[in-house]
Order: structure tokens, then C-alpha cells, then sequence
């Protein structure tokens, strides 16, 4: 895919809109454990900044609060409160730091042994099919909505030209919101009383976490899952945007990157962030893979977060007009997934091969969860790691020409 250079002007454009594909989850996920949405707006920001930092500013990743940690603040919170919750969220950056570590010691071999394409492939699918019944969610809401936002964008992105082309989720969020708007599906009141300036609660009223054992611990198993998912989702943005970031900056930097904005976000009182597929989602449909307009995504986010208004008018958005665009957007994600598959020819007339991909996908999509008193992991993460076991167990199997002799066949003759 040739990168596309655009002027300024579409830079801040596409960055905008990038921001908007990620504003759903990002104050989603604060509003569900009791946290401030604007703080997690503001970490979602600075968490960015410190990913593209420490990646040298090649990676176009944007970090939005994790769904991942939705259930266990919300069993922390019960048991030590939210700021011995909040203590225990800087763990999940241990465990980034950690695999980092493990990463830059044995480097690409390492990678070759656990995540081989036959592993990430399916994890790709997953990670956009995971998502889908999200999508669904949001759009059921009111279905006449989320089609109308839906088949905008698809129309935008098929006969738009020029700059028009490259914001499909702009055009289907605006036709969308119109039609609520006049139908009565949008409340204004939150808009009109909200400030113009303010500064996120968190922030105004900054303190630092009260430091506990316990909750610690408990959260940091938890972190297993959303790492194996940063994993699958580098590998994701490599494909869309055809370069193996994994040898450059290098996976190492990456978790350390992700690490780093995760402990940022806990001292500011925000929800764990994780790379956002639904951005990558944009990225794949739109062909803008440049890092630069993540940044733009991740100034907009700190905006937002310090004007009340705007923030108050995004909110307002219906969930349907979301889930209609979401509906294309983690589509894509699976296809690339498939993609992959097919780039690296993977054989799936291979037994092991077949039983890798199978068991991946169906543990997945079915929603098995293993757990063990306070320790769970599910969906994605349990997923990967079900992968990675059966590919290190399996015996290889030897490789036969079109005839279907092996090669010690063909030694014997």
C-alpha cells in the first residue's frame, strides 16, 4: 500500500477523525467503574505521546482506555475502594515492563517461536470479531440510526474523492447525528450547561494513589490478556501499514511504550489504556498509516479533555450513530487477519495447522474464561495463549511437493 501524503489542512482533518472512532470506548469505559470520562480523554492523550516517544514516533498507534479492566476495577473497587484500586492499576504497567524485558533479551527469536503467522493470524480475527458484538450492541439501539450512519460511510468511502474520501466515519457520524437530531434522539441540556474550561477532576484535585499490596497483585494477572492483545494488534497495524514494527522500533519498545502511558494513566486517576483496534480500523479503510495523525488524534484528545462543550457535544452522539460505523470498522480488523493468513501461505492442509486455527477461533468467538479464585482470563488472551500452547506441542509436519511426496520419499526414489 503507498503511503498517502496529504497537505496540513487533511492531516488535522483525518486526526480529528480518528479521534472521534476512538471517543466511544474511550469515555465508555470511565463511565461503566466510576472513573472521569475527561481524565480518560487526557490520559488517552498523554499516554499517546509517551507511546510515540519511546517507539521514536514510528508506530501509528493511538491508546484508549482497555475494556479489559472494566470487571476487575469493579471487583477492586468493592473490595479496597477505588483509590486502592487505582494503587493497584500501576501493577498492569509491571507486567508490560516485564515482557519488554523477556522481548529485547531474546528479541526476534522469541517472537518467531511464540507468535509464528499461523498464531497471529487467527488472533487478528479475533480481535476484530471480539469486538463485533460490541458493535452490534451499539447499534441495536435504534437500527435506522446505525444504518444510516453505516451506509454513509460505506458510500463516502466508495464514490468520495479527494479529501471527501478519506473521512467515511466523519460523514457517517454527521449524517447520522442529523437524522437523531431530528427525530429527537439527541439531548442538547448536558451541551448548554456544561463550561467552556474545565480542567478534568482528577487533575484539578490531583493526588497520588494510596500504594497497597493487595490490589496489586490482583490486578496484575489481569494484564496478561491485554498484553498478548498489544501483541496482536502491532502485528495488526504492521499489516495495514506493511512494515514489520516488531524489528523496528521493535516489539520491546512498544510494551515499554505501553507500559509507561498505563503508569502515567494510573497516577492521573484514568483507566488502563491499550492500543485501539477501531483506530487501526480507520487506518485500514482511509490508507493514512502515517503516525503524525495519530498525534493530531492524541492533541485533540488533550483538547477535548480541558473544553467542556466539545466534550459535553461528543457525548451526545447516540450509540447507534457509533455502532453503525463500528459495524465496518472491526470488520476490516478480521479481514486483515485473513490477509495475514494468506500473505504468509499459511498451509492449512497441515493437520496442526487446521487444529491451531480452529481451537483459537472457536475459544474466542464461544467466550471460554478461565479462572482460579480471583485470577480470570477470557476472550482474547486466553485465546492466544491456547494458540501459542498448540503450536509449541504440536509436532511439525513434513512438507510435501504437489504430488504429495515428502522429501524422504523423494530421497528413496
Amino acid at each position: 500500500m503507498q503511503p498517502i501524503h496529504l497537505s496540513p489542512a487533511k492531516r488535522i482533518v483525518v486526526g480529528v477523525q480518528f479521534l472521534f472512532v476512538a471517543f466511544g470506548a474511550t469515555v465508555l469505559v470511565p463511565l461503566l467503574v466510576g472513573l472521569d470520562p475527561s481524565t480518560a480523554l487526557l490520559t488517552a492523550g498523554l499516554g499517546t505521546f509517551l507511546f510515540h516517544f519511546v517507539t521514536k514516533g514510528k508506530v501509528p498507534i493511538f491508546l484508549g482506555s482497555s475494556f479489559a479492566f472494566i470487571a476487575p476495577i469493579l471487583s477492586a473497587s468493592k473490595q479496597w475502594g477505588m483509590p486502592g484500586t487505582l494503587a493497584g492499576l500501576l501493577g498492569v504497567s509491571l507486567v508490560y515492563f516485564t515482557m519488554s524485558a523477556l522481548v529485547k533479551w531474546q528479541g526476534r527469536r522469541l517472537l518467531n517461536r511464540l507468535f509464528p503467522p499461523v498464531v497471529i493470524g487467527p488472533v487478528i480475527i479475533l480481535i476484530g470479531l471480539s469486538l463485533s458484538s460490541s458493535a452490534v450492541d451499539m447499534a441495536k439501539s435504534n437500527w435506522l440510526l446505525a444504518f444510516i450512519s453505516l451506509i454513509t460511510a460505506i458510500l463516502v468511502l466508495t464514490l468520495g474523492r479527494g479529501l471527501l474520501k478519506l473521512v467515511p466515519v466523519v460523514c457517517g457520524i454527521a449524517a447520522g447525528y442529523v437524522v437523531a437530531w431530528q427525530i429527537g434522539e439527541v439531548d442538547f441540556r448536558p451541551v448548554l450547561q456544561a463550561p467552556w474550561f474545565a480542567l478534568p477532576a482528577s487533575v484539578a484535585h490531583f493526588s497520588l494513589p494510596e500504594f497497597s499490596w493487595e490490589p496489586l497483585l490482583f490486578m496484575i494477572p489481569v494484564a496478561i490478556a491485554p498484553v498478548i492483545e498489544h501483541i496482536g494488534d502491532v502485528y495488526v497495524v504492521g499489516a495495514v501499514a506493511e512494515k514489520d514494527f516488531t524489528q523496528d522500533p521493535g516489539l520491546h519498545r512498544t510494551l515499554l511504550g505501553d507500559g509507561l502511558a498505563c503508569l502515567a494513566s494510573a497516577f492521573l486517576a484514568g483507566p488502563p489504556v491499550t492500543t485501539y483496534s477501531e483506530v487501526t480500523g480507520a487506518m485500514s479503510i482511509t490508507k493514512v498509516t502515517s503516525p503524525a495523525v495519530i498525534r493530531i488524534a492524541a492533541v485533540t484528545a488533550i483538547v477535548f479533555s480541558v473544553i467542556g462543550k466539545l466534550s459535553a457535544l461528543l457525548r451526545s452522539i447516540p450509540q447507534a450513530v457509533l455502532g453503525g460505523i463500528m459495524l465496518l470498522l472491526f470488520g476490516t480488523i478480521a479481514s486483515v487477519g485473513l490477509l495475514n493468513l494468506m500473505r504468509h501461505k499459511v498451509d492449512l492442509n497441515q493437520t496442526r495447522n487446521i487444529i491451531i486455527v480452529a481451537v483459537t477461533l472457536t475459544m474466542g468467538i464461544g467466550g471460554a474464561v478461565l479462572s482460579y479464585g480471583n485470577f480470570a482470563i477470557s476472550g482474547i488472551g486466553l485465546s492466544a495463549i491456547v494458540g501459542i500452547v498448540l503450536n509449541l506441542c504440536l509436532p511439525q509436519e513434513e512438507k510435501k511437493d504437489k504430488e504429495g511426496r515428502s522429501k524422504e520419499d523423494v530421497v528413496k526414489e
